[in-house]
């Protein structure tokens, strides 16, 4: 009876355990995986420093730049999604940090032109000249190399998730001029994917698939590294 007795209690300690250890196990499993692009680097002091800054179209081809300047560059990028020219002039400063920064390639305009509801935009035509005037002048104020890139395409039609958008051109010619007129080195990103949107654009959005990403990264460190110190 003594040993029955024993090894019931033993049963209904281990299930005990079981039910307490289970919560444990579905936490673990719900932990979100952290984004490998936003995570920091390590800088290797012999080498440049680099910061990208942009929106969800620079997320995706980061990793991909900075495989393509390993051993060139220490390739950093700010550690969010950039979204309009207002919310770069909240965080500008955070984003640049004490370091010394050697090439800086930025890009704002998406989230500018998207419409928040019928007939009002994030950032209108003249704010966003007005914004993008003083982001380039503290960026400048670092002494640092820039590089501006052109908002790339969105698709014509309905777009998943549903969005509106003013014309890209009208925003890309406006940043063409503020960049000319400040002496900032432009990258047509636009026109460098344009021809091959039907490919590398994912259907319906303003994204790229992964050979889309890699595509805009050759552009993207091949300017990156036209501007680098000589070593």
């Amino acid at each position: 009876m003594k040993f029955r007795a024993a090894l019931t209690l033993l049963a209904f300690a281990v299930v005990v355990v079981a039910q307490d250890a289970k919560p444990t196990a579905d936490a673990k499993k719900a932990k979100p995986v952290p984004n490998p692009v936003m995570a920091p680097i390590t800088d290797d002091p012999a080498l440049p420093r680099v910061l990208l800054i942009g929106d969800s179209i620079s997320i995706g081809y980061t990793l991909p730049v900075r495989e393509l300047l390993k051993g060139k560059a220490n390739v950093h990028r700010i550690p969010t999604n950039g979204g309009p020219t207002t919310n770069g002039l909240r965080n500008l400063k955070a984003w640049l940090g004490p370091g010394k920064w050697d090439v800086i390639h930025f890009n704002f305009g998406i989230h500018d032109m998207k419409f928040m509801e019928p007939g009002k935009q994030q950032v209108p035509p003249e704010a966003y000249e007005n914004n993008l005037r003083e982001i380039v002048k503290q960026l400048q104020a670092t002494g640092a190399k820039l590089i501006w890139a052109t908002t790339t395409p969105i698709p014509e039609g309905e777009l998943n998730p549903p969005r509106t958008f003013d014309k890209v051109p009208t925003y890309n010619s406006i940043a063409r001029k503020v960049m000319t007129e400040a002496g900032v080195t432009i990258n047509d990103l636009n026109a460098h994917i344009t021809p091959h949107l039907a490919k590398l654009q994912n259907p319906r959005d303003v994204h790229y698939n992964k050979e889309g990403s890699a595509f805009l990264a050759q552009a993207v460190a091949a300017q990156i590294a036209a501007q680098l110190p000589a070593k």
